[in-house]
């Protein structure tokens, strides 16, 4: 999510508000219309990257009412000078939060010392960096000294002599003076203004805590409600009477449009406050019991008696209700003691009926007993429970291992399902690497792995330690809103791309997380052979080609940084097993879209072997991938490949693989063969097939199959049947997918020089091109005698190629439009006869131009240079080479730094440094290349401004202003070596010394200007 434009051209559409649900009021980069936490949108591909346009939600300026117009004026002069706009990151995800860039507000509290007040959901819960702007434009940097386990409020500390032109003063902190029918005034960032400020009417005092869905929300505390409008960026702004006195603390509203306000009392911050400026630890005492504010008609129902009504009202006159509890967490120290429904009378024999005295009680007893009075279906019951520590059951640290993240269940998370805090398994915060779960991202906790219990942080480090690299474990989960079922998983453990268990803890003295290393990854264990026999299908029409299951292989990727656009960490297919000798297999490059990746392949559905890139086809969307034959005793065979085109009309079987990777079979008839153009993903270019002749069936089972052969009766197989990438929808942000035919014939040349140990060097026509029919090509300018030629030696195929466009670079001595005739002397009417492009530096070309018949010199380049072979992460942005698809359709680069993706809650993020932009200078020097980046990048001191030109994919120049941060978000890179193990090899440039030397988590990076997702 972004707080910056990142200026695209493309203008995003807002996101219509449909319900009543309460959100927070920090701004992220999306208007949605709940939010849980933070604005989020909804994380499924999540397209959260989305600007935030100027009337995509409303503008609230600065107002004041007619009367006492001047005595407010007067106030909210001195008011605003002590109010600060946050900008801020969370660089990772951790409990409740999702890593994210926003902004909110805060106010001064401690002048002398340097104290911001703001929101808990600001602050969060996990590493945190961030900067505020005073009213008069100064800024500095803040860090949390304090963020409260469960209410909306946290507190900031700042370098007060870095405010140099404004007279700071604290705002008073006055929780007595809020009373219902008090005007008040709401200053903060409203919907990222600078700075607006909002009337409104205290309302409500007894308001229970609003829920907010699944992530952090306030509880066991009353709220006040107002008639005011606030809206994103207003997180945090005080909320002040006519004498500037602070009465309560912004925190959230409703999102449907209706001017309701959610303030928090002052109470338990002004507390905070004061043990932090003495220097005191803020004691939090807890029963783990979720108690709400129940009005006394509902008390009744619940067995409150007659008696102890007229007790509580005569003690309390001005009360309207009494606290009953909500939930009660297992093994607690009030579980079997309290139960839901309990009406409490007394704590320590004093009539109670608010939270701030609970608290009060509380907070004061930790590590001791308490005696609690409640009513339970009208009969009186006493329980002593033992006061714990709320900081306790609240994670200040998290490690990362096999690219995820893990850290101790949270009371939040705890109170929210009502489960027990204790022995519930280990929490993923972040579902990436090698434990990236199926159907969702959040709310996993791990239960065992390896078969070994992981009933908590501290044993999980102890059992994933002695895991070795490369081992296949077995992992069962619960999810947190479903504790009933066992989810079990087999998962590959990455431990060479991230080979050190890390791990993190809270500073609250710097502000910072502290990075340490646990241990280092053991090696792997040198794989043994393994036996296996493939299922037997049977199937009488078909007995010779339901053989070929025994030439395929499922092939997983997982890719461990995202380059090229590719939008997925992950992705399974079948590919094909062309040489069982050698171990060589063919699959879609939809599978396998780079080399930078681990390949797993699985034989007869048994053994489970490593694979590794041997080539990769520039544009006809196959890879073909080596696994070592010697490790595999099954009944491999290499599937027989035809040498003939295939022609339309043509029967044939399908046998493919479908979405539950189940073999299917069924008789086929070939509909058409013809040049199909994959559609580009104009806002995430990425690896499309170009030029290729594709091949479609009449067969259902085809749509249903991203996997699979055409094949004869007699077992040979004509085609391929492949999964293509395309094009990202903008209608719901979905990555399209098509599945089509590739003949044998087309592939074979490259086949036999891989089979004969020879890596092929191809060279292809820098250019897309397309058919047009003889009609077409007629007005074109093709004589007559050439259309006569292509129906004599054609007869089936009255077709010419047109030039629809030219890759970027280079001058390939063809022009857009231009029709190709023939190349070196061979007419061109299918796309079989581009093949004399792969082996020739210059080709003579007879083509047609501008309706002249023309000969001319055409030059090939090399594909060597169209794959990634560098990527660097600089400031949490992945920068490499613009790849293939980039240059194929952009006209013109505007250097070789081009952004690919970026990490979420990272200054990239923070700074609007969108994918698909090109970086061109760093403080004014010309970056051309990553080296000229790095050398510049490099010179810039940790936590510094910097300047960036930019030049988006749309061709708008813009300058991007930046400050570096290298405890979270070091400077390395990934560089192709194929005397690596891994045939890559890290460098690291630059880290913070006790801060993180690499992406925190592999599953954090969007690649697409829509794009929030990286997994």
């Amino acid at each position: 999510m972004d707080i910056c434009e990142s200026r695209p051209k493309r203008k995003q559409p807002p996101s219509p508000s449909s319900n009543d649900r309460p959100m927070k009021h920090s701004r992220s980069d999306t208007d949605v219309s709940e939010s849980n936490g933070h604005d989020y949108a909804a994380n499924g591909d999540p397209t959260s990257d989305l600007p935030l346009e100027s009337d995509e939600v409303r503008l609230l300026t600065r107002t004041t009412t007619t009367a006492d117009s001047a005595e407010w004026q007067a106030t909210i002069e001195r008011v605003v000078k002590n109010v600060v706009s946050i900008h801020f990151c969370q660089t990772c995800s951790f409990d409740t939060d999702s890593a994210l860039s926003s902004e909110a507000t805060g106010f001064v509290v401690d002048a002398e010392k340097g104290y911001i007040l703001t929101n808990r959901h600001v602050v969060g819960a996990g590493p945190f960096w961030g900067y505020c702007i005073f009213d008069n434009h100064e800024e500095c940097d803040v860090y949390p000294v304090y963020r409260d386990p469960v209410h909306d409020f946290g507190i900031l500390r700042f370098d007060p002599k870095a405010i140099k032109y404004l007279q700071l003063t604290s705002l008073p902190l006055r929780p007595d003076m809020a009373h219902v029918g008090a005007e008040i005034r709401v200053v903060g960032n409203d919907a990222g203004e600078k700075l607006s400020i909002l009337s409104g009417v205290i309302s409500r005092l007894d308001r229970n805590a609003p829920e907010y869905g699944e992530g952090y929300s306030d509880f066991n505390t009353n709220y006040i409600q107002a008639a005011a409008a606030a809206s994103g960026g207003s997180s945090g702004s005080p909320v002040v009477n006519i004498d500037g006195n602070v009465v309560a603390l912004q925190a959230g509203g409703r999102a449907d449009g209706a001017a309701t306000d959610y303030f928090l009392p002052l109470d338990r911050p002004s507390r905070a406050l004061s043990c932090i400026q003495r220097g005191e630890e803020v004691a939090r005492g807890t029963i783990q019991t979720q108690w709400l504010l129940k009005p006394f008609d509902e008390c009744r129902r619940l067995g409150l008696t007659p008696e102890w009504e007229a007790t509580i009202r005569e003690a309390f006159p001005k009360e309207t209700g009494m606290l009953v509890a909500e939930v009660v967490l297992p093994k607690g120290p009030a579980h079997n003691k309290l139960e839901e429904g309990d009406v409490l009378l007394r704590v320590n024999g004093e009539l109670l009926t608010q939270f701030v005295r609970l608290d009060d009680i509380l907070d004061s007893s930790v590590d001791k007993s308490v005696k609690l009075l409640v009513q339970r279906g009208g009969e009186d019951v006493e329980v002593d429970l033992l006061v714990g520590d709320l900081h306790a059951i609240t994670p200040d640290r998290f490690v990362t291992v096999a690219g995820a993240a893990f850290h101790d269940l949270s009371y939040q998370q705890a109170r929210l399902y009502a489960i027990s805090t204790k022995d519930n398994g280990v929490f993923v915060c972040e579902a990436a690497g090698s434990f990236r779960m199926e159907g969702s991202e959040a709310g996993w906790l791990v239960q065992s792995v390896d078969g070994k219990p992981t009933p908590d942080l501290d044993t999980f480090v102890q059992v994933i330690k002695e895991i070795p690299d490369r081992a296949r474990v077995v992992v069962t989960c619960k999810h947190v809103r479903d504790m009933h079922t066992l989810n079990t998983w087999i998962f590959n453990i990455d431990r060479h791309w991230s080979n050190k268990i890390k791990l993190a803890m809270r500073n609250d003295k710097t502000g910072k997380w502290d990075f340490s290393d646990l241990a280092d990854a053991l090696p792997a264990v040198k794989p043994a052979p393994r036996k296996a026999t493939f299922v037997q299908i049977s199937n009488k029409s078909h007995p010779k080609a339901v053989g070929v299951i025994r030439s395929f292989v499922r092939v997983t990727a997982v890719m461990p940084v995202k380059l090229d656009g590719f939008p997925r960490g992950r992705k399974t297919g079948h590919g094909l097993v062309i040489d069982a000798e050698q171990g060589l297999v063919i699959i879609s490059r939809a599978t396998v879209p780079y080399d930078l990746c681990d390949i797993h392949i699985t034989i007869a559905d048994s053994i489970n072997v490593d694979g590794k890139v041997v080539f990769m086809h520039p544009t006809q969307n196959y890879a073909i991938i080596r696994y070592d034959p010697s490790l595999v005793q099954a009944p491999i065979q290499s599937a027989k490949l035809s040498d003939q085109h295939m022609k339309q009309g043509d029967d044939t079987v399908f046998f493919g693989f479908n979405s539950n990777y189940r073999p299917v079979v069924g008789k086929a008839l070939v509909t058409d063969i013809t040049n199909v153009s994959i559609p580009a993903s104009a806002s995430t270019p990425r690896y499309r097939a170009t030029n290729f002749d594709a091949i479609t069936v009449d067969t259902t089972l085809a749509s249903q199959c991203g996997s699979g052969v055409l094949i004869d009766n007699d077992g040979v197989v004509q085609a391929l049947w492949l999964t293509y990438l395309g094009e990202r929808s903008a209608h719901n942000g979905k990555d399209m997918e098509y599945h089509l035919g590739l003949s044998t014939s087309m592939i074979l040349p490259v086949l036999t020089q891989i089979r004969n140990g020879l890596i092929p060097e191809l060279r292809i026509l820098p250019c897309e091109i397309h058919t047009i029919h003889m009609d077409q090509a007629r007005i074109m300018g093709v004589p007559d005698e050439w259309i006569c030629r292509v129906e004599n030696e054609d007869p089936e195929r009255h077709q010419l190629f047109m030039v629809r466009k030219l890759d970027c670079d280079g001058d390939p001595g063809l022009q857009e439009t231009d029709i190709i005739l023939t190349l070196n002397g061979q007419l061109v009417t299918r796309v079989s006869d581009l093949d004399v492009q792969y082996n020739n530096a210059e080709l003579q070309a007879v083509i047609i131009r501008h309706c002249m018949l023309m000969t001319t010199t055409v030059r090939t380049v090399p594909t060597d240079d169209l794959e990634t072979r560098r990527a660097v992460l600089f400031c949490g942005a992945v920068l490499h080479r613009p790849h293939h698809a980039v240059r194929q359709q952009i006209s013109k680069l505007h250097s070789d730094v081009y952004i690919s993706g970026r990490m979420r809650g990272s200054p990239a993020y923070m700074y609007g440094l969108a994918p698909t932009n090109f970086i061109t200078h760093v403080n004014g020097q010309y970056t051309p290349d990553l080296d000229a980046f790095l050398k510049e990048v490099l010179k810039i001191p940790d936590n510094t401004y910097f300047r960036l030109r930019v030049m988006t994919f749309d061709n708008v120049p813009w300058v991007a202003t930046m400050k570096k941060n290298e405890h979270y978000f070091p400077t390395y890179e990934f560089v192709k070596d194929p005397a690596e193990e891994l045939g890559w090899r890290k460098v690291l440039h630059e880290a913070d010394e006790g801060g993180s030397d690499e992406m925190m988590v592999e599953g954090n990076v969007d690649v697409g200007v829509e794009d929030a997702e990286l997994s």
